[in-house]
């Protein structure tokens, strides 16, 4: 690698799309969130985006300078792709800042493993060191963090898949209960190696838990098994929360809300296809904590669910990074991708503020909520704000092309055919 002497600081707003070359690792819903959201904040032309394949909506796009990089998921394969564009950058505009921004897991584990080597060919950074990344992300480490801070999580039970037992005590424990890594990165790049890989499992019964686990212990992932106890409630019990701290951990942006849908697919289950806004101070008191304990700089998202039996919130993990649908902050107020370049580029304070204006982030058509959603009142919460709600949907940017709008319009109707096989055909129970 090359070292990189840094540019000189970028200080004044104006200045951020003439020196300000951002660079997308990823091709989901958050990788065009911050191509939009990078326009409309700062008038920023063209993002770099890597992808593996051809995505549609954003190589389309009109403010996307869309490459395919088929090695980025691996470590050695993405810093070799982002070391080229660090020279061809800085060899035609040695003035600029380059800004890297992850979409996954394994991304933003990366990023922040090779952040010394990525600021020495003058990339900015925005991931928390690697040495907290890898603690906190363990979600043995996370209950332990959280039952120290007095913050509600699950009853759990851990399991090592490289060197447990050949069978678990399968008639010991009660059902359903979700079955889960310990290590999100790690179980996916896994994926090939595991029969009936699934983002999460839905437990119903022993003999489904003994042959996941079987599954699972003659796999490549050699971490941790996290089997909790399956909280009632349907998707609208769940909450996420967002949140943006500075470099002493200190919280300075919240927004957060209540998921009245989540993606069924058993590849992307857990994502939040549907949120409304929905402020709850328990939940902001107690990540509040955890970003002071732990000393947490930039963007986090936590999940988390309503325990109906006790009245507590209970957290399930943190991700280190902005999650899929970050773009929700935006439509509570504050465009979430300006946190970062005044933060991390600029060096510019933030005063504390919350996301609560009224929202509803969808990803959906409203058909699938009414189909979707059994809490009537949510729903028809729901319709309420996305009537009121400006650009619900993150991928539709009336600035963009129009075959971006086209692609993205298409992928909004295909949750129809979505939801319809994983959700409204098996009863609302995962598919396996």
């Amino acid at each position: 690698m090359t070292a990189h002497v840094d540019p000189a600081p970028i200080t004044r707003t104006e200045d951020v799309a003439r020196l300000l070359q951002p660079v997308v690792v990823g091709g989901d819903i958050l990788a065009y969130s911050y191509v939009r959201e990078l326009h409309r904040a700062f008038g920023i032309e063209s993002t770099i985006v890597l992808a593996t394949q051809n995505i549609k909506m954003l190589s389309e796009s009109s403010f996307t300078d869309y490459r395919l990089e088929p090695h980025i998921h691996e470590q050695e394969g993405l810093y070799n792709a982002l070391e080229r564009i660090a020279q061809e950058v800085h060899g035609a505009h040695p003035e600029k800042t380059l800004l890297i921004l992850g979409c996954d897991d394994c991304h933003a584990r990366m990023l922040s493993q090779g952040k010394q080597l990525l600021q020495d060919l003058g990339y900015v950074v925005p991931y928390i060191d690697f040495a907290l990344l890898d603690d906190i992300t363990q979600k043995r480490r996370f209950y332990e963090i959280c039952e120290e801070l007095d913050i509600p999580f699950p009853k759990t039970w851990y399991f090592d898949c490289g060197n447990g037992p050949d069978e678990l005590p399968v008639d010991e424990f009660p059902y359903p209960l979700i079955a889960k890594p310990s290590n999100s990165a790690q179980f996916q790049d896994a994926e090939p190696s595991i029969e009936g890989w699934r983002k999460i499992y839905e437990i119903e019964s022993p003999e489904e838990l003994a042959q996941v686990w079987r599954s699972i212990r003659a796999s490549d992932y050699n971490n941790l098994l996290v089997l909790q106890d399956f909280i009632p409630g349907g998707d609208d019990a769940i909450r996420t929360l967002t949140t943006f701290s500075d470099a002493t951990g200190d919280l300075r942006v919240v927004a957060g809300g209540v998921v009245c849908l989540q993606d069924h697919d058993p590849t992307a289950l857990g994502n939040p296809l549907c949120i409304m806004g929905e402020r709850e101070e328990a939940i902001i008191s107690c990540a509040k904590r955890f970003l002071s304990h732990v000393g947490y700089r930039g963007f986090a998202n936590f999940d988390i669910k309503y325990d109906s039996r006790d009245g507590s919130f209970r957290f399930f993990e943190v991700n280190t990074r902005c999650g899929r649908n970050t773009y929700y902050m935006s439509l509570g107020g504050q465009n979430f991708v300006e946190l970062i370049v005044r933060e991390f580029v600029m060096g510019q304070p933030v005063e504390y503020h919350e996301a609560y204006n009224p929202f509803l982030y969808c990803c959906v058509p409203a058909y699938v909520l009414k189909r979707s959603m059994d809490n009537q009142e949510r729903l028809a919460q729901a319709l309420k704000a996305l009537k009121a709600t400006d650009e619900p949907y993150p991928l539709h940017y009336a600035p963009d092309s129009f075959k971006h709008n086209m692609w993205a319009k298409i992928m909004h109707l295909n949750q129809i055919r979505k939801f319809k096989r994983f959700y409204w055909d098996t009863n609302g129970k995962q598919l396996k």
